[in-house]
């Protein structure tokens, strides 16, 4: 039972459109117009349940770029849906996914500003700040690229801002020029987010709903932009591992205002079964902080949370960690364990440690500083609690039980 269905068992009217990303046709939505996979940018293939087939089979083709065709058909199906109902509508898009594409309406934004650079982009090796593995790098957004202007019609040849050549060009100019193409195509498809939103908000407006009606904002992940060199996510740094979460609700939260609590995402289905005044679901994790929006955080809310990340590759492996509010405790640990799309090539164990107070960037592995050793010592203490809590313990993989007896003793 997930929230969709909970909220359609309780009388509300209940869509998606956009990105699913599963195979099997969307349940618990009264309507869904989704696209197979990641879709295109460009006149989008979207199925519903009169053209559905499984997989990235089926749908049909809609006119114009990806997020104009999603905003518009989540105000079509407002303006037809039934008025006496109360309804929740998922909106998701394709942008701002690889090859980062834009409407044509932006294809000049930012084309005579150079954008700042993070103060990490320069960051081409370990050695200097104690990383334990080496990262995708926004080279490999350039060899894509490259790829794609010599292969136009595979899926980076429909990439903006080609042909795109890094030929004479040494370290930091490539890596400099990569990242100002990157990130302004990055910003131009986001561009085009804002406009939908703002047209759904619009609508919000026109309709008389904007003061009862829960609006919320956010992601999956977050994203590397060039911050340490890399780009993509995968990783327990902060880039990556916070989300964006905006919400607006006038009746209750506070315009203007930001939460420092820590929120996760298995937190989001019990807040909006607490909106709809739902009795909290039995079998699902997190807890509603509806409370906490309001100002008035419980006092017995999280102060750590856990974290695991399974796709192992050599370039950003396997790990786990524990965060809290001030530090971070990450152990790689290697290894692919079978999981499908995971390499088989392993990499060593190996724990880094930030403080995330003194270093916010992340820029030094302290985990061999002898003044954290104490912090270090409790905080394996928290991430074994949290393990057992969560039942991640990884019972009977002989290879994972090895490592983690020499490494994380007591568990």
């Amino acid at each position: 039972m997930h929230i969709a269905k909970l909220l359609q068992t309780a009388g509300y009217e209940t869509a998606i459109i956009g990105k699913w990303h599963l195979k099997k046709q969307p349940s618990g939505f009264d309507h869904f117009l989704v696209l197979p996979g990641q879709g295109r940018y460009d006149d989008p293939i979207l199925k519903t349940a009169t053209d559905w087939k499984d997989g990235n089979q089926g749908g049909s083709v809609y006119k114009g770029y990806s997020a104009d065709v999603i905003g518009d058909q989540s105000i079509q199906w407002l303006r037809a849906r039934k008025k006496e109902k109360p309804f929740m509508l998922m909106m998701h898009f394709k942008a701002t996914h690889g090859p980062f594409d834009y409407p044509d309406r932006y294809k000049d934004l930012y084309t005579d500003i150079t954008l700042p650079e993070p103060a990490s982009l320069y960051d081409f090796s370990s050695s200097s700040n104690q990383r334990t593995f080496p990262g995708q790098h926004i080279e490999e957004l350039g060899r894509r690229l490259v790829y794609g202007t010599k292969n136009p019609d595979s899926y980076w040849g429909s990439a903006p801002g080609l042909p795109f050549s890094l030929e004479g060009l040494d370290s930091i100019a490539a890596r400099k020029k990569v990242y100002q193409l990157f990130t302004k195509n990055f910003l131009r498809a986001g561009a085009a987010i804002d406009d939908n939103i703002g047209k759904v908000l619009d609508y919000l407006d026109e309709a008389g709903l904007s003061k009862n009606t829960v609006v919320i904002y956010t992601s999956d992940q977050g994203y590397f932009m060039g911050e340490h060199g890399f780009f993509d996510k995968r990783l327990m740094y902060e880039e990556s591992l916070r989300m964006p979460f905006v919400i607006r609700y006038p009746k209750e939260v506070p315009a203007g205002q930001r939460l420092d609590d820590m929120i996760l995402n298995v937190d989001f289905p019990l807040l909006f079964a607490d909106y709809a005044a739902l009795p909290t679901p039995t079998g699902m994790q997190g807890r509603s902080f509806r409370s906490n929006l309001q100002g008035q955080t419980p006092t017995d809310w999280r102060e750590s949370m856990y974290y695991r990340y399974w796709l192992h590759h050599p370039l950003y492996p396997a790990h786990f960690g524990i965060r809290n509010q001030r530090y971070k405790l990450i152990f790689y640990y290697g290894q692919g364990l079978d999981k499908p799309g995971a390499s088989e090539e392993t990499t060593g164990p190996a724990w880094e440690f930030f403080d995330l107070q003194n270093d916010p960037y992340e820029m030094h592995n302290a985990y061999q500083d002898g003044d954290y050793q104490d912090i270090i010592a409790d905080m394996k203490k928290e991430l074994i609690r949290l393990r057992r809590e969560l039942k991640d313990t990884d019972p009977g993989v002989e290879t994972m039980q090895e490592i983690l007896s020499q490494h994380l003793a007591k568990e």
